[in-house]
């Protein structure tokens, strides 16, 4: 892994008036509704809900491995009460007894005891593949508490984005209104021209034609927004009714080297466990080669003259077995198992090698872009700035005569175009600083997760 990113300069040289810490990243943006809305997706995502029960269920899996080093033991007990048949050839020599009750009694209860003796490792390592598949279940948990924050926040930053360019056309609407309003008069008093009408109308149509395409999809982020809340559509757009504006991107407290996202992010702790996984298992088919021994007992009591006389010392019996099994002639079997663990473990480890790779990849594209993205916007804001007086002084230069109504019309349809793109680069450096925090495995703490302990 290198020492440090090739875009860590440049976004050390921004210039933001907060910073973030990795942790608790999306408080660093300075926006109260943003921090309300990613700690209640933490609470209530339902993606969250389901990697929370798989961990559970990863846990049994655990246990079962956990178990399988111990003994276990069995109690049983049963009664009994059968009649003999005089119509068996047992029942008619029987019968020739005088007096015979052929109604008998049978009672027993005994403690069962077993254990595998894991002499050659199977057993622990299989308890070892299942330690690693629990903590990378963990660790997936907390890649998708990551990727709900960062969704989360993407999603909000893109409603407020739509907002303002809405904010944007509408202003150009009622403009050219204006506009309209007064070249209707001028019309109306013969000082202006139709064409000079119909040419303000068809302008006015085309900035108008734009507000349904911004609304739908400021609909459909709203809708996304309250799925990722887990609650139906429409549950919180009424807090998101209020235009706010486009977050901020703050500056990044700290971007460590790309050899801190083995630590950091979940997903390469998810791909590294499964890793370790695959190679344990590469043990517990190796272990397969030699013999498993066993140990079991029993103590109990029978009779079957009556419950009474259970627990007596007449009644007791006992057993104890050592047990022996040992595949000696299905080497070839074996040997094709451990080859499939081994290709296993190999297609695990370039899976792991290329996550990394693409973790860097994903954290160099999100630098490059939050710092290109904040160019842009400051350029454009310089243009906005430009194109607004260059409107007052078309429209100003319409009014005495000296340009036609066709230069205030390009001097509107250059301020919108520049405003329009200005909110677009604004939007999309504050989510590309999403993506950054996302990329460098913020939104959680490495330390805080569970550890299994290996006694």
């Amino acid at each position: 892994m290198p020492d440090r990113y090739l875009g860590e300069t440049a976004v050390a040289q921004r210039h933001a008036s907060t910073t973030a810490d990795l942790i608790v990243w999306w408080e660093g943006f300075g926006d109260p509704q943003l921090t309300r809305f990613v700690t209640l997706a933490l609470e209530q995502n339902l993606d969250l809900a389901q990697a929370s029960t798989r961990v559970a269920q990863v846990r049994a899996g655990l246990g079962a491995a956990n178990a399988a080093l111990l003994p276990s033991g069995t109690i049983s007990a049963q009664g009994a009460r059968a009649y003999q048949s005089v119509e068996t050839p047992l029942g008619q020599v029987l019968n020739a007894r005088p007096g015979l009750d052929r109604y008998g009694n049978a009672y027993e209860a005994n403690l069962g005891l077993g254990w595998e003796l894991d002499l050659f490792g199977g057993l622990r390592r299989e308890r070892e593949a299942a330690v690693a598949e629990y903590q990378a279940s963990e660790a997936g948990a907390a890649a998708t508490r990551l990727a709900v924050a960062a969704q989360t926040a993407d999603v909000y930053i893109g409603i407020r984005g739509l907002q303002t360019r809405l904010g944007i056309a509408r202003k150009q609407v009622q403009t050219q209104q204006d506009l309209l309003s007064t070249l209707q008069l001028l019309y109306n008093k013969g000082l202006a021209a139709e064409l000079q009408v119909r040419q303000v109308e068809g302008a006015l149509a085309q900035v108008r034609a734009s507000i349904p395409v911004l609304e739908a999809g400021l609909d459909t982020a709203m809708n996304a927004l309250d799925v990722m809340l887990g609650k139906s559509p429409g549950t919180y757009r009424a807090e998101l009714a209020n235009t706010g504006a486009i977050p901020s991107a703050p500056q990044i407290a700290s971007t460590g080297s790309p050899g801190d996202l083995l630590r950091r992010r979940p997903d390469l702790i998810v791909a590294e466990r499964r890793l370790a996984a695959s190679n344990a298992r590469i043990g517990v088919a190796i272990a397969e080669y030699y013999p498993k021994l066993s140990l079991s007992g029993l103590i109990g009591s029978a009779t079957s003259v009556s419950s009474g006389n259970l627990f007596t010392s007449g009644a007791s019996q006992a057993a104890g077995v050592l047990g022996l099994r040992w595949r000696l002639f299905d080497f070839g079997r074996i040997n094709a198992q451990i080859d499939l663990a081994k290709g296993r473990e190999a297609e695990a480890l370039a899976g792991y090698r290329l996550a990394i790779l693409h973790a860097t990849e994903d954290v160099e594209n999100a630098f490059s872009a939050l710092v290109k993205r904040e160019d842009q916007a400051g350029i454009l804001a310089g243009g906005v700035d430009s194109f607004s007086r260059a409107r007052g002084a078309s429209f100003a230069a319409y009014q005495k005569g000296v340009v036609s109504i066709v230069e205030v019309l390009q001097a509107d349809e250059s301020l919108l175009r520049a405003s329009d793109m200005r909110a677009q680069a604004q939007t999309e450096s504050a989510r590309a600083a999403v993506a950054a925090f996302k990329a460098l495995g913020g939104g959680w703490q490495p330390q805080a997760t569970a550890t299994v302990a290996t006694r």
